[in-house]
């Protein structure tokens, strides 16, 4: 089976070649989707990358949820298709309400840029079974507005219910309970801060520990 995985493009997306390239490397095949185009084309996973889509000045994510096609990949998500947001995507799904939380200003104001040691809290999701739990892994971070924040109900929910997906190791961003990365109840939608998309290639990257997550979504479409 070959895996038709959509990378979506909003006006400001800077990752998703990138993202495309990656999916590629996991064996897959990338289908470039463009957000005014109310349709999914049949794909099998989506990704909604990083960089800054229209609109971020309001929010982060603020404006693009309501992108056509989003129209279709909301009840899509709702209905099981796997989905994937990375950084300005996990934005777009916390502003969706596909996830919980949201993403503000890191604390202290300030843009990070550098490689970031994370421990994966989870493999019972769509994009994280080709990890084990408790596996560090390093991965670059980019953001100014990455600092995750949820009522602390939301939050204590999430930990009882096994749906933090990575922690920061060294909190570079004051993230509630060092928490980068999230899943819906049913495991199928995953939001992340850090790219792993930039960590899939030993030439290019701080590491290779990205991969995973694009070998993972496939390895789950095959044994459907």
């Amino acid at each position: 089976m070959t895996a038709r995985v959509g990378v979506v493009t909003f006006p400001g997306s800077l990752d998703d070649r990138d993202t495309a390239r990656a999916v590629r490397l996991a064996g897959s095949e990338p289908v470039a989707l463009w957000h005014g185009d109310p349709d999914l084309h049949g794909v099998d996973a989506v990704v909604l990358p990083g960089g800054f889509s229209y609109g971020d000045y309001l929010r982060g994510g603020a404006i693009a949820r309501f992108a056509p096609i989003m129209d279709e990949l909301v009840p899509a998500a709702r209905a099981g298709l796997p989905v994937l947001g990375i950084c300005n995507g996990f934005q777009v799904l916390c502003e969706s309400h596909l996830l919980p939380g949201a993403l503000t200003r890191n604390a202290g104001l300030h843009f990070v840029c550098r490689p970031q040691t994370l421990r994966v809290e989870s493999e019972d999701t769509y994009w994280t079974g080709d990890y084990a739990a408790g596996q560090e892994i390093v991965l670059p971070i980019k953001h100014g507005e990455g600092r995750y924040v949820a009522d602390p109900v939301t939050v204590a929910g999430l930990e009882a219910d096994g749906r933090v997906v990575l922690r920061y190791v060294g909190n570079p961003n004051g993230s509630a309970g060092d928490i980068a990365a999230v899943a819906n109840e049913a495991g199928n939608v995953v939001g992340l801060m850090p790219h792993p998309e930039h960590a899939t290639d030993p030439i290019t990257g701080p590491s290779t520990d990205g991969l995973p997550f694009f070998t993972s979504i496939l390895s789950r479409l095959v044994a459907a």
